[in-house]
């Protein structure tokens, strides 16, 4: 039974999908976009983001268990140097999932997991809610009707 059991584990052992992640996290980090199936991607966004947050501590205890984990001294060197500065300013959300088309042989849901850019999300937010709008509809309204008296 699994009561009370939050990870999926792809009917593998535990061993196995503890080193499969790792070796996901390795590849994201390398690469910076990676293929998977749909329900892998949702579950490696949660431990390549627990890498970033550690990343961004920047002490040696956090990056001994970066390393536990990944077991990839240049990819937590890369990890700890590069991604995580690109990031200091971000609460969370630093991978994107975009669905892609099934696979031929099993018509298995496929993504794309990529890491985002610093400021990209940042950059489609200004302008596109609801206040900002509204503000801008009220202000036009209000110089129109100074012109018009």
């Amino acid at each position: 039974m699994r009561h009370n059991r939050d990870e999926k584990r792809f009917d593998r052992r535990v061993g196995h999908l503890r080193c499969m992640m790792a070796n996901m996290t390795n590849s994201l980090f390398l690469h910076g976009r990676i293929r998977t199936t749909l329900p892998k991607a949702k579950e490696l966004r949660s431990f390549a983001e627990n890498m970033i947050t550690l990343g961004k501590q920047g002490d040696t205890s956090a990056r001994r268990r970066a390393m536990s984990f990944m077991r990839d001294k240049s990819v937590v060197a890369r990890l700890f140097d590069e991604i995580s500065l690109k990031y200091k300013d971000r609460n969370g959300g630093y991978t994107r999932i975009l669905r892609a088309d099934s696979r031929p042989g099993d018509s298995a849901d496929m993504a794309l997991i990529e890491l985002i850019e610093s400021g990209e999300a940042k950059e489609e937010k200004k302008g596109k809610t609801k206040k900002a709008t509204s503000r801008k509809k009220a202000e036009a309204s209000v110089k129109q009707g100074k012109k018009a008296a």
